[in-house]
C-alpha cells in the first residue's frame, strides 16, 4: 500500500499515491433536472454495487431514514434558495436495509460561464463507534494543545466541529486543495488564522460558522481572517 506524507505531499500527489479515506466520498447535485452524480464510495455507502446505480434528488431522498427525511428535504430546498454553503448530518438507509450516519458538506457548483447550477461536495461515513470517537476527540484535542503544524491542528479542529476521523479530515482538506487549486498547507495555514481569529481555540465555532470558513479559505490567502458574525 502507498504511504503518504501529509505535510509535504500536493493534494493531487497524495491522491496519485492512493491515498484516498475510504469512508468519504464526492457528489454533484445538479438543479435543473434533479439530477446527482456520486463516486463509487458514495454509491457503495447506499448498498450499490459501483456503476449501477443512476441518482436523482427522488432515490437519494428514498435512502433517508424516515425520522431525518423532513431535515434533508428542508436542507435541499434551503441549498436552492440560500446557495450557501452547507452541512447536514443525518441517517441513510442502505439497500440491505443498514444504518448509516453521515455528514454531507458541499458548496455552490457553476458551470464555465459562472452560473449557479448545482451544488457539489462530499459524504463521510461517521456511523458512530462511541468508544472510538470519544478517544478520536481525545486525540484531537491533545494535537492542538501540543501546536502541531498547522495541517495536523485543522485535522483536529475538523474532526471535532463535524465529528469524523483523522482521515475523513484530511479528506475534506484534500478536496477543498483540489477544488481550489490550493496547496495544502497554505490552506491549512488559512485556515488556523480564520479559527484563531474567532477566540484562539477556547471553544468550537458552531458547525455553520466553520462551514462558511472552510469553503472560502482559499479566497483569504494571504490577506485578512474572515470575520463572522
Amino acid at each position: 500500500m502507498a504511504t503518504c506524507d501529509e505535510s509535504d505531499c500536493s493534494a493531487g500527489e497524495l491522491a496519485i499515491a492512493g491515498c484516498q479515506p475510504q469512508q468519504v466520498g464526492w457528489y454533484r447535485y445538479y438543479f435543473a433536472d434533479e439530477r446527482w452524480d456520486w463516486s463509487p464510495e458514495v454509491e457503495m455507502l447506499h448498498g450499490y454495487e459501483p456503476g449501477t446505480s443512476r441518482p436523482t434528488t427522488e432515490l437519494v431522498l428514498k435512502h433517508k431514514h424516515p425520522d431525518d427525511l423532513e431535515l434533508v428535504t428542508a436542507s435541499l430546498s434551503g441549498i436552492r434558495h440560500s446557495r450557501a454553503p452547507f452541512s447536514t448530518r443525518h441517517r441513510i438507509i442502505t439497500v440491505a436495509n443498514d444504518i448509516r450516519e453521515v455528514v454531507v458538506i458541499g458548496e455552490q457548483m457553476r458551470d464555465d460561464a459562472g452560473q449557479v447550477i448545482g451544488a457539489q461536495g462530499f459524504y463521510i461515513d461517521v456511523t458512530p463507534d462511541a468508544q472510538v470517537r470519544d478517544a478520536a476527540i481525545t486525540e484531537a484535542v491533545s494535537e492542538i494543545a501540543n501546536h502541531r503544524a498547522a495541517i495536523e491542528q485543522v485535522k483536529g479542529i475538523l474532526r471535532m466541529v463535524y465529528r469524523i476521523d483523522s482521515e475523513a479530515a484530511f479528506g475534506l482538506l484534500k478536496w477543498r486543495s483540489q477544488e481550489t487549486n490550493v496547496k495544502l498547507r497554505a490552506l491549512a495555514e488559512q485556515l488556523m488564522s480564520d479559527f484563531t481569529a474567532l477566540g484562539g481555540g477556547e471553544s468550537l465555532p458552531p458547525r455553520t460558522t466553520f462551514d462558511t470558513l472552510l469553503m472560502t479559505a482559499h479566497q483569504r490567502l494571504g490577506g485578512a481572517p474572515r470575520q463572522v458574525g
